[in-house]
Formats: C-alpha cells, structure tokens, sequence
C-alpha cells in the first residue's frame, strides 16, 4: 500500500482528536477556567507543534492540510460575523471608523518602526516588521464578543469595521514593501522606489475596487433572486450548503487577487445579510461554523515555532510591546473621544490579536531572504502574535463581563 494511504488514517486520528479537544475546551472554557476558548485553541496548536518537533509523528502533508483547514475556519468565521452584520450599521461606522483606522495605521506602523530600528534592524526588515503590525486579527476577538452576546452593539460593529480596514491596509502595505524591497537591496534612486510604490497603491486600489464592485453588483442583482431560487428548489440543509457554497467562492476570489480570505468571507456574509431568508438559515450554519473555526486558531498556535522559542523569545518580547500599545493608542485614543475612555481601552485590546495578516507579512519577507526578513526576525514575529493572540482575548473577555450593554451602544 502506498505510504500516502497508510497515513490517511493517522492523520484523521489526529483531526478526529482536535474536534473533540475543541468541544472540551468550548464547553469547559467558561465553566472552569475562566478563559476565552480561542485561547485553549492556540495553546492546543501550540502543543501540537511541540509534540510535532519532539516525536515527528505528523504524516506528510499534515501541515498542508491544517492551513487549508484554518482557511476553511476564518472564512466560516467571518462569513458567520457578516450573516448576523447590519449592513446600515456598518455603513453609518464607516465614517467614524475610517478616522479611528487612520490614527491605528499611523501610530501602529510608526511605532513599529521606531522600535525595530531600536533593537538594531536595518531599514528593510523594519519595514516588513511595521506592515506585519499594523495588522489586526479581526477573528479571534470578535470570538470573545460574539460568546458575551455584545457583536451587534454599536462598538462591536465599529470593531468590524475598524479591523477589516486594517487588513486591507496591511496588505497594501506588504505588497508596497515588497515591490520596494529589490530597489531598496541595491541601492535604487528615490524616484524607483516612489515608481514602484505608486505602482503596486494602485493596482491594489483597482483590484479592491473590482472585488467590491462585483459584490455590489451580487447583492443588488443576484441575491435576492438566487435565495428566492433556493427556497422552492432545495431543501433546508441543501439551502445552507449552497449559500455557504457562494459565500466561501467569493472568499476564496478575494484570497486570489491579493486580500485576505477573511475580507472576502465578511463581504459574502454581509451580502446574505441583506436578505431576510438568507439570515433564517444563519441556525443551519451553526454546526459548520462550530466544526471548522477551531482550526484557525489551533492553526495560529501551531504557527509558534517551539523549536527555535529560545532565540526569538527575547527579540518577539521586544516587538510585543508596540504590538499592544500601538493598537491601544491608535485606536484607544480616538475611541476614546468619542465615546470614552473606557471604550477607547476595550476597542484598542480588542485590536490588539494578530495573526493570519501579520504572518503572511512575515512569511512573505522571509521567502524574499535573509536581506528582507532574516529567521531570528521571523521567530519574534511569530512569537510576538503568538503573545498578542493569547493575551488579547484574555483582558477583552474581563472587560466585557463588567460593561452592561447600554455602555457598548444600542445596535
């Protein structure tokens, strides 16, 4: 029998044991310990990936499949947070959470930067360090509001908001550095590296504006007609799977243009949140969206290279710090001015995770090289997330048990 069969059942084993811990821990999370489950979800990746470097007994392909797992799991994710998304909420946060975005960006790069060049990096690497940080994990927050009943209240949609617009804007900034980063090794005038970054600003604005305009276009078009379809054609559960069907389509076409699966997958959502039939079926999405969203998080511990912790750990504890406080102050700050201050320090913990983006911006430099991203920097990035993912959810889950829902706003 061909090696690849006879590890097939290994690693269902393996995936059959990680849905089961991660019913335990959703179901003793709260009751016991105290904890946001995400939390029990990274620690158990990042056990799993301190088993894996001790025993090696991941068959080949076992990491292959847990990313494209954890992709599964962000974009049912966020396509579950754009189902129960009100689109006019939204649209009426936009102005003020373009504001509070531009004051996160700014201090979160700046700061960033200032502090990778502290610590010795050279100019290259710092810049890859200052994209990686103005990400924000949009997922592993939203989780703990989502579990305290407060997502829909008007500081969790600003959240939404505030953090998809992050995303977006790290993404710019990575493929802005990297369309610089060959310049910049040898030594290029400022007029190519203005050229070069003028180039990549815009083919992404293009691209962003396609995407959304496609959307547009669906849910004004297409939707209602498609779930009108649905109704009389398919039965209950053939209705779901078909929207989730869509829905993970229009996610994975925003992986291909360049943004992050998790933009796509909210996009799709809130384009089904539109029509009241397709929000009906939101209870049906329930046990998919339970099955798959571990697996991000579990993904996200795994991504803590155990192995090499000992010489990044200083340098991630180092990045740690304008990981926190540049999301506090970014977004603390103009929070704060607008609906005080206790608000300002709840959104800017909430902003504070960061994974999938910021390892993408990391992983990214490190395949260009030693000269962009060298591998003691990539370990403390990774060490760095990996803190900011765990220590997030933890200060947001005490903040929320102590705030009534008249203080997060009405939705």
């Amino acid at each position: 029998m061909p090696e690849e069969l006879q590890n097939e059942p290994v690693f269902l084993l393996i995936i059959s044991g990680l849905i089961v811990i991660s019913m335990l821990i959703k179901s003793g999370a709260h009751s016991f310990l105290r904890i946001p489950p995400v939390v029990g979800y990274i620690v158990v990746g990042a056990f799993l990936h301190a088993a894996e470097d001790y025993w090696g007994f991941l068959p080949p392909g076992a990491v292959t499949t847990l990313d494209f797992l954890a992709a599964l799991g962000v974009a049912a994710l966020l396509f579950h947070v754009g189902l129960k998304s009100n689109i006019e909420t939204l649209t009426e946060q936009l102005p003020r959470a373009s504001r509070v975005w531009a004051s996160d960006v700014v201090v979160s790069v700046g700061l960033a930067f200032v502090v990778a060049r502290l610590a010795g990096l050279e100019l290259l690497p710092a810049m890859f360090v200052a994209a990686a940080m103005s990400a924000t994990s949009v997922g592993i927050s939203i989780v703990v509001w989502e579990d305290t009943k407060r997502l829909k209240s008007r500081l969790g949609q600003l959240l939404i908001d505030v953090a998809e617009l992050d995303d977006l804007s790290a993404i710019m900034l990575m493929l802005i550095v990297v369309a610089i980063a060959p310049i910049l090794q040898e030594g290029g005038e400022p007029r190519a590296v203005l050229s070069a970054a003028s180039g990549a600003s815009l083919q992404m604005l293009l691209k962003l504006a396609a995407f959304a305009g496609l959307c547009w276009v669906l849910a004004r078009y297409a939707e209602e007609r498609f779930t009108r379809w649905m109704d009389r054609a398919l039965r209950p559960p053939d209705r779901i799977l078909s929207i989730v069907g869509v829905g993970f389509g229009i996610a994975a076409l925003a992986g291909i243009l360049g943004f992050s699966v998790a933009v796509g997958a909210l996009f799709a959502g809130v384009l089904f949140s539109r029509d009241p039939r397709s929000v009906r079926e939101e209870a049906s999405f329930e046990p998919i969206y339970a099955l798959l969203t571990p697996f991000f998080f579990i993904d996200v511990g795994y991504a803590l290279e155990t192995s090499s912790m000992t010489q990044s750990l200083v340098l991630g504890l180092f990045l740690f710090v304008p990981a926190v406080v540049g999301k506090v102050l970014g977004v603390g700050v103009p929070v704060a001015r607008a609906f005080g201050a206790r608000a300002g320090v709840l959104l800017g913990a909430s902003m504070i995770p960061r994974a999938e983006i910021a390892l993408l911006v990391a992983r990214t430099g490190n395949r260009l090289g030693p000269w962009a991203v060298p591998d003691a920097l990539y370990g403390g990035l990774v060490c760095a997330v990996g803190l900011a993912s765990i220590v997030s959810p933890l200060i947001v889950q005490r903040l929320l048990e102590r705030w009534d829902d008249a203080s997060l706003g009405e939705p």
